[in-house]
């Protein structure tokens, strides 16, 4: 290769010609200073910068070559700069849809369907496919307009944030179908298989030459063996299903397992008159939806009952951090909230600062982005303190486990008709039990009974809100 070369630039011919074919195998590393003083002509030398044009040489010397060279002149000009990219397309028609980023402290997740088939049109920034964390539900975007070329993960599958898991065509071609390719196996074993002649003449012979078996007497079947009545009849395997546990299913089953295993809990039980709250939200429904947009529910009444409790107790607002107490100077609310996914604890922030319609119009807005898995992580991170209502499913009385790093939370259940001695009558009236479960450690069973106390006091009348006492 190297006499060619040197034989065509002697002779004055055409250098493109010959490093034509020479380009992707020579790769000289020559001095500016080695070229003849002999006017040459011109070629194209690939260097590690790029490609350079090199005028005004005589010949050319590989690395390792005895020959010297002189210098006369010499221009170079970079005509392709390297490309640093770790991975790209020779036509630049296929992008990655990668995954984003999922939140400060969740690492992966797991992808747990996709919303597309590849074939499928898809715009910018619609979604393609789900990712399931500890927390919440992320949607995996179409970075351009195109078509789902091809996935290459599959659900179930552990991804983290930037791992590919679709190209995506900017063209109008899409994937081809797959349904071909399923039926190559079943042409290969048709042809394979024998004639059908010849499956149906098999059949008679085996019949016949079974037929004298059949004179034979069969001996009698041994009973089936009696089980006593200690003896324990599993059901069969086959009515029975084995699902995966979803991300946030994990997470929530881990941090109540270490709650259990960390926290010295201890629960203490009140019971509310719910008259005068119910008497209030009735007056008032109306002329609260008319003016705020929003219906007037119980959980804004026992989430300003909460407020004023945790100021007049404020160590329940607090957290144990090693050996130090931490006090927070804020009230931030959770409403635990139950998806079909798993509980979800989304975070009121600022709760003393708000009135009733404030906190109804923030707890529905939550509830609804819960529901529909479109709630963010910010959105559920913080919180000093819990309230859970099992009363809209129907409880009656229940032991709620704390939230961590929180060192209380509050339960509210069903309200129920019981009779009360009011005055020397007895008269029914709507009851609620409400249970407050405490981290012993830190709070004392005199502040957790003050505490429910003050809850009760709250709710029974209202307008102590209003008057701060």
């Amino acid at each position: 290769m190297l006499g060619a070369l040197r034989r065509k630039v002697a002779t004055g011919g055409s250098s493109a010609s010959v490093l034509g074919k020479s380009l992707q195998v020579i790769r000289p590393s020559v001095s500016a200073s080695r070229v003849s003083s002999n006017a040459g002509k011109e070629i194209l030398l690939l260097q590690p910068g790029g490609i350079v044009n090199v005028r005004n040489f005589s010949h050319l010397v590989l690395p390792g070559s005895s020959a010297g060279l002189t210098k006369t002149s010499i221009q170079s000009e970079t005509i392709i700069q390297k490309s640093f990219r770790a991975f790209s397309y020779g036509d630049g028609d296929l992008v990655d849809a990668v995954v984003p980023f999922m939140g400060e402290s969740i690492t992966d997740g797991t992808l747990a369907t996709f919303l597309k088939k590849p074939g499928d049109r898809v715009a910018a920034d619609e979604p393609i496919a789900q990712i399931e964390t500890v927390k919440v539900t992320i949607d995996v975007v179409s970075p351009q307009d195109g078509v789902i070329q091809e996935y290459v993960a599959k659900e179930g599958d552990t991804v983290e944030p930037g791992v590919k898991i679709a190209i995506i065509s900017k063209s109008s071609e899409g994937a081809a179908p797959a349904a071909p390719a399923e039926k190559k196996p079943e042409k290969a074993a048709s042809k394979r298989s024998p004639p059908l002649e010849s499956v149906k003449e098999d059949k008679p012979k085996a019949k016949v030459e079974a037929s004298p078996a059949v004179d034979k007497p069969k001996a009698p079947a041994p009973p089936p063996p009696k089980r006593t009545a200690t003896e324990s009849v599993l059901p069969p395997k086959e009515r029975e299903r084995r699902v995966p546990m979803t991300r946030l299913r994990k997470r929530v089953a881990t941090r109540l397992k270490d709650s259990q295993n960390t926290f010295a809990m201890l629960t203490t039980f009140n019971e509310v008159d719910m008259t005068n709250l119910m008497k209030l939200r009735s007056d008032y429904k109306d002329a609260f939806v008319e003016k705020h947009g929003v219906k007037l529910g119980f959980m804004s009444g026992f989430v300003k009952a909460a407020v004023g409790a945790l100021q007049h107790q404020p160590i329940v607002n607090a957290v144990i951090d090693g050996y130090d107490i931490i006090y927070r100077d804020y009230i931030d609310i959770s409403i635990a909230v139950g998806t079909l996914k798993g509980l979800v604890v989304p975070v009121v922030r600022d709760a003393d600062k708000m009135n009733f319609a404030e906190i109804e119009k923030t707890i529905n807005g939550l509830a609804k982005k819960a529901t529909d898995g479109t709630i963010s992580i910010d959105e559920m991170a913080g919180g000093s303190f819990t309230i859970s209502n099992g009363g809209v499913y129907g409880s009656l009385l229940s032991t709620p486990i704390i939230n961590p790093p929180q060192s209380a939370i509050l339960g509210m259940h069903s309200i129920v008709s019981r009779p009360m001695i009011v005055g020397g009558n007895v008269v029914p009236r709507p009851m609620m039990y409400v249970a407050l479960t405490y981290d012993h450690r830190l709070i004392d069973g005199r502040e957790a009974v003050f505490f429910l106390r003050r809850i009760k006091d709250v709710v029974e009348d209202p307008r102590r809100l209003l008057l701060d006492v």
